[in-house]
Order: C-alpha cells, then sequence, then structure tokens
C-alpha cells in the first residue's frame, strides 16, 4: 500500500516539475504564465477569442509538468521537428506517431500534413463576399501592395541573421517569417509547417497575435500615412454585382492562379471552393455546413494542436524574440504598403478613394475593414467606408496565398 502511494506521488506534476531541474522548471513555469497571460486577452480582452483560446490551451496542456516517457505526455514536438524522428529527414514517421502518440501528436497530423489550413481555406471562402472586388476591380492592387511587409521582412530577417550570430535564419525561415505581414494564420502555418516547422509555434502565436491587435496596431500608422482631409473623402456608391459575376469569379481565379502559380492553388482553390458554394446557390447545405460545423472544428483542432508546439524548449529562445519583432515590422510595412498606394489612388483620381481603405489590403477578415471603416467614421460620422474596404481585404486574402506560394514554389525543395 504504501509503495503503491509512492509511485502515486511520484507520477504527479509536483514531481515531474521537481525533476526537471532548475532553469527547465523555471522555463516550464514561464510558458504556463504566458499561455494563462493569451488566455487572458482572448476571454477579457476579447482579442481573437476563437483562434487565441484553442491556442493558448493548446500551450496550456504541452507545457503542463510531465515525466517525458510517462502516457500522460499529450505532444512530443521534437518528433516533428528533429530529423532523427523523420525518414529520410525530411517525412514524419506517421507509424510511430500512430502507435505511440499522445491525442495532440495526431491531431498535430493534419498541420504537418498541410489538411488543417486548406480546410479552413474553404470555410473562408463560403463566408466571404467577393462582390466588393468584383466591382471594383482596382481595389485588387491595394491587396497586393499590403504585400510588401512580406517581402520587406523576408529580406529584414536575412540581414538580422547576418547582423546576430544567436539568430541563425536561412532563406526558408526567412520567407515563413515573412508571411506574417499578410496577417493571414492558417497561411503563414501552412507555409512554415513546409518550410520551417521548427519555428512553427513562434511564427503562430505571432500571427495570431498580430491579427488580435489590428484595432491597436493600425490607426496610428493610418494617421501618419494619411492626411486629415484625405481620410474624410466619402466614396461613390459600389456598382451591383450580378450573381453570373459572382458565379464565374471563383472559377476563373482559380484557373488563372493554377496557371501562374501552382503552389498556391491549394489554398486558393479551397476558397473559391467555398466560395463557389455560397455563390451558386445549388449547395446551400454544403455550404452552410462549410461555414459553420467544419469552420468550428478545424478552428479548434488547428489552433489546440498549433499552440501545443510551443513549449519551452522551442519557444524560449533568441529566435523567437527575433520572430516577435520581425513579425511586427513585416505588419506595420503591410500596413503602410497598402496605405502608400492608397494615397497614389486619391492623387491619381483626384479625390475620389479615400486612402484609409489601402490599410484594408491585409489578409485579416472582416477585422482591417471595420478598422478602416471606424477610422474614417471618426474623421466624418457620415462616411461609410467598410463595403469599399471589404474589396482590398478580399483581395488581400488571395494576395497572401499567392505570396505562399510564390515561396514554396522557390525554396520548398532546396
Amino acid at each position: 500500500m504504501i509503495e503503491s502511494f509512492l509511485n502515486f506521488l511520484q507520477n504527479t506534476g509536483a514531481a515531474a516539475l521537481f525533476a526537471y531541474g532548475g532553469m527547465e522548471a523555471i522555463k516550464t513555469i514561464v510558458m504556463i504564465i504566458i499561455a494563462c497571460v493569451l488566455l487572458y486577452l482572448a476571454i477579457v480582452k476579447k482579442f481573437e477569442p476563437l483562434l487565441l483560446m484553442p491556442i493558448a490551451f493548446g500551450m496550456l496542456l504541452s507545457n503542463l509538468p510531465v515525466l517525458k516517457d510517462s502516457p500522460a505526455l499529450m505532444m512530443h514536438t521534437e518528433w516533428f521537428t528533429d530529423t532523427q524522428y523523420m525518414i529520410d529527414g525530411h517525412f514524419i514517421d506517421v507509424g510511430k506517431i500512430v502507435r505511440e502518440g499522445g491525442l495532440l501528436d495526431l491531431l498535430y497530423l493534419g498541420v504537418k500534413l498541410g489538411i488543417y489550413p486548406p480546410l479552413i481555406f474553404v470555410g473562408i471562402g463560403a463566408m466571404t463576399d467577393f462582390g466588393p472586388l468584383i466591382a471594383n476591380p482596382k481595389s485588387i492592387l491595394l491587396g497586393a501592395a499590403a504585400q510588401f511587409g512580406v517581402f520587406f521582412t523576408f529580406v529584414g530577417a536575412l540581414v538580422l541573421s547576418a547582423l546576430v550570430p544567436s539568430i541563425m535564419f536561412g532563406v526558408k525561415e526567412a520567407a515563413s517569417i515573412g508571411i506574417i505581414g499578410g496577417a493571414d494564420g492558417p497561411t503563414a502555418i501552412y507555409v512554415t509547417k513546409t518550410l520551417a516547422p521548427a519555428l512553427l509555434p513562434a511564427i503562430a502565436v505571432a500571427a495570431y497575435s498580430y491579427m488580435a491587435l489590428i484595432p491597436v496596431i493600425q490607426p496610428p500608422i493610418m494617421k501618419l500615412m494619411t492626411r486629415k482631409k484625405d481620410r474624410m473623402i466619402v466614396m461613390e456608391q459600389l456598382r451591383p454585382v450580378s450573381k453570373t459575376e459572382k458565379i464565374l469569379f471563383p472559377i476563373i481565379v482559380t484557373i488563372v492562379v493554377a496557371l501562374i502559380i501552382p503552389d498556391a492553388v491549394s489554398l486558393v482553390g479551397c476558397l473559391m471552393l467555398g466560395n463557389l458554394l455560397k455563390e451558386s446557390g445549388v449547395a446551400d447545405r454544403l455550404a452552410k455546413t462549410v461555414q459553420n460545423e467544419l469552420m468550428n472544428i478545424v478552428t479548434i483542432f488547428l489552433g489546440v494542436t498549433v499552440g501545443a508546439t510551443a513549449t519551452a524548449s522551442s519557444f524560449l529562445s533568441p529566435q523567437t524574440i527575433g520572430i516577435v519583432v520581425l513579425g511586427l515590422v513585416a505588419f506595420c510595412f503591410s500596413t503602410a504598403g497598402g496605405l502608400l498606394l492608397g494615397d497614389i489612388m486619391c492623387w491619381l483620381t483626384k479625390g475620389k478613394v479615400n486612402p484609409l481603405i489601402g490599410s484594408a489590403g491585409v489578409s485579416a477578415v472582416p477585422m482591417a475593414a471595420r478598422v478602416s471603416q471606424q477610422v474614417g467614421q471618426k474623421e466624418n460620422p457620415s462616411n461609410f467606408l467598410l463595403m469599399h474596404a471589404m474589396g482590398p481585404n478580399v483581395a488581400g486574402v488571395i494576395g497572401s496565398a499567392v505570396a505562399a506560394g510564390v515561396f514554396l514554389a522557390m525554396f520548398s525543395n532546396i
């Protein structure tokens, strides 16, 4: 009886934490605190709670003190990042994961095998109205301009790696960090799981955190880069878009993207599939399922498993600090890129385009468009920019997926 009780004590979380040793125990406690802070931001501050809450709780689950050989261990991050657990240093050992893995190991296969992000895009497509983009095709230029931060930060990451020896970023890591500037969490995850899986925890947390902080980050940049009189511009009402146009749009975009950047089709194609289900009018049951049940289930699995990869050993490092800083740079420069083109379009059209809609060119739908509306309405209460801003916003979704396809085509085979 006493022996059984001692065995019980040896298998408690407290005993595991004590067995870790000084520094590892401190790192574990720090990660638990970070997870709780993120939960606070999601629940109390309501910063992207549908995504931030699963990510934070996944982080909490994977950092709870458990003995390394315990069956209670839910996630083995090293199986997905350490080459010694891979086949030919590239393919993960699915058989080992199925036989010996915990719950989160099994669910993480959806991330590692590239299943969850495209499914998320099907849901996004089913909830997206491309009408504002079709009605004002020029807004696709704003979505493209807002990808400036992606490529700027790609170069910046390589420069930082050269200047700071403790931060080793190659082209694959730089591309994964740069994609944060697209303000699209699933796209960032899709690129990183292929090019730099070891950086996935930091990049995912940074991407979703900055998406949640759009109402804080963007307004100062918007006011800095636009004039008050331009922010007060009232744009003309968009023309009506026919049902035929809305049905043809996803089909044409998928074909065009496939012809130019095939590596982007897995994301863009799924986005357009979801939109076609919605706009066709003949698959309402499927469209509703994609918008609700499928989207919610995949969001939970994606968030929890991505958060679970943020263990103390992989997250608390100089690289993580570099990623967080570079991610903010990417996001700010993407916002600035869209606003700069918005200023140019305002000048070329002699004041018919409100430059604030340029900031909505980042991919965070519909939050970025709402921020454009809010800032514009503060300057002119009679101004309604939301529908105009939705054009660049949905263009940004396509733009970030295309940027991801460019990086995958360039670097996935090197």
